[in-house]
């Protein structure tokens, strides 16, 4: 199912129940699935045109208003092209406002390294006053959007362009997505793999293959939370697993993997092995050459499994 499709049913839904639900986009709106909010609500729905700065400074200008303002493009344009505008006119301020973004990581096609936005989660933790959300699917996209609706401040929302499998039951409470939480979704006992977005399934594999292949029970944790990390579940699971794997398409620096090694060792040091861009830039890739460019870069099942062996490697005896 596709993430952006949920994200635009939320804005929707939202919209005919909150009536200072506001959404600012930059000529992206048919993308990001936001257009049928503004079909519903034209007085509400604000196309700003490519001008990313300006975007998001009249989302704080609204939200000053009083408006609860969701800005929306692609993540190489926010935050890549308005880092000082979301620092000062969003976090400084910490207004309401939620960015909402799509195209993350290296799966956006054929659009190359300038569109592959790597590093966004590591700008976006850094600034005081941001939370920063990487959703595994379609449902959980739908509970975060109606949770961070309604929690003062401002978020920055993580979404994939391809369409994914569901990870959660459609059925799935909203309480099991709360902000600063994680969930086991594969209990485990001999190492855990802490994943987000669309690498949930590639762990969810890998803890298959372990098990089948080495006889290892691997915990298999949704960090769909980076900011705030849950640090309780990621000290828990360095002390009950002894060691750790998280995987993310973003950077190896500054993301998921930043944010749970950083819990891990002010709290339960652990071996911990990090799955994801190399620290380097992407390249161009067709539709049908996505999993070429992902097993090219190392985001793929056997590089996590093999990453769960080097890490319970290095485990004390």
């Amino acid at each position: 199912m596709d993430m952006r499709g949920a994200y635009g049913d939320a804005l929707l839904e939202l919209g005919k129940s909150e009536p200072r639900i506001v959404c600012v986009g930059g000529d992206t709106t048919d993308s990001l699935k936001t257009k049928k909010f503004g079909d519903m609500y034209p007085e509400r729905m604000f196309n700003v045109g490519i001008a990313e700065a300006n975007l998001v400074s009249i989302a704080a200008g609204l939200a000053i208003a009083g408006k609860i303002a969701f800005a929306s493009t692609y993540a190489a344009f926010i935050p890549g092209r308005c880092v000082d505008q979301i620092r000062n006119t969003i976090c400084y301020p910490n207004l309401d406002v939620k960015l909402v973004v799509s195209h993350s990581g290296l799966t956006v096609g054929p659009d190359g390294a300038s569109h592959q936005q790597i590093e966004d989660m590591s700008t976006t933790r850094a600034m005081p006053n941001m939370r920063v959300l990487a959703p595994a699917d379609a449902v959980s996209v739908k509970h975060l959007i109606k949770t961070i609706a309604f929690t003062a401040g401002p978020f920055y929302v993580r979404l994939p362009r391809p369409a994914s499998e569901l990870v959660y039951p459609e059925s799935a409470p909203a309480d099991q997505f709360k902000i600063g939480r994680g969930n086991i979704l594969v209990d485990g006992s001999d190492a855990t793999i802490m994943a987000c977005g669309l690498m949930i399934k590639k762990a969810m594999e890998a803890a298959d293959l372990l098990k089948r292949d080495n006889g290892l029970s691997c915990r298999v944790v949704d960090m769909f939370s980076i900011k705030p990390i849950d640090v309780d579940l990621v000290s828990r699971c360095a002390k009950e697993t002894g060691a750790i794997v998280t995987a993310e398409e973003h950077n190896i620096i500054g993301g998921l993997g930043s944010a749970v090694a950083e819990a891990a060792s002010e709290n339960y040091p652990a071996p911990i092995k990090r799955v994801g861009v190399p620290d380097r830039f992407g390249e161009s890739a067709r539709d049908e050459e996505i999993d070429s460019l992902l097993d090219k870069y190392g985001l793929t099942t056997k590089e996590i499994a093999r990453a769960v062996l080097e890490a319970r490697s290095r485990m004390q005896k």
